[in-house]
């Protein structure tokens, strides 16, 4: 396996550059998208249900169909990292905005009341209470989405778009084991160090969680 990557160097690294954008781009866009959404789903409360029915509809689509589909509805040629990126994009979006709109239910109405109290505007209120209390299932939903995101752009390497992924089919149609490997290896060490950054940026933002966990 390092004789292969020593002779493939180049190639790897660009399939590395190429799966991280195409599995981290969705997952700004999708959460970007997902705030307003779960937002939406808590202000109006009878869109809550419809929006967590959609979304697991959504989410049940499978990929490969999805990616095939999405070029005849975009008009982009099949082989267009665009439709991966629009594809993921819908996934973590019906992850995220569930998860955004449960954790936002899950600020206490006593704190909610409080910020109203002390002169919090509705706004404000969001970013500065709101948002920050909700902040651990919000992060824990983008946790899930960004794994599941660099797991499925592989999936893209069926039609010719995929990262890591065309060390998959390159070498099950040369039946060679080394591509496999360091594509796999690749992918699980990328998700990894995904989800530790994720899981950082949160123990920064959110310290309050680790107190309570001491306490506890």
């Amino acid at each position: 396996m390092i004789t292969y990557l020593q002779n493939n160097s180049e190639v790897v690294l660009a399939a590395l550059r190429q799966h991280i954008a195409l599995a981290l781009i969705p997952v700004v866009l999708g959460f970007l998208i997902a705030l307003p959404i779960g937002y939406l789903g808590v202000r109006v409360p009878w869109l809550y249900h419809p929006l967590v029915n959609v979304c697991g509809v959504l989410y049940s689509i499978p990929s490969l169909a999805l990616f095939v589909f999405l070029p005849v509805l975009l008009g982009t040629k099949i082989l267009s990292p665009l439709n991966i990126v629009v594809a993921l994009t819908i996934y973590t979006v019906a992850l995220l905005a569930r998860t955004v709109a449960d954790g936002l239910r899950s600020v206490d109405a006593l704190v909610i009341e409080s910020a109203t109290a002390m002169g919090y505007r509705r706004v404000r209120r969001l970013v500065d209470v709101e948002l920050p209390v909700a902040l651990p299932v919000i992060l824990a939903g983008l946790r899930v989405a960004t794994v599941a995101n660099i797991s499925l752009v592989s999936v893209g390497a069926l039609i010719g778009v995929g990262g890591l992924g065309q060390l998959f089919t390159r070498g099950f149609q040369l039946f060679y084991l080394e591509p496999i490997l360091v594509g796999i290896i690749l992918s699980v060490l990328l998700a990894a160090v995904a989800d530790l950054i994720i899981v950082l940026i949160q123990r920064a933002v959110t310290p309050w969680t680790r107190f309570a966990g001491s306490r506890a």
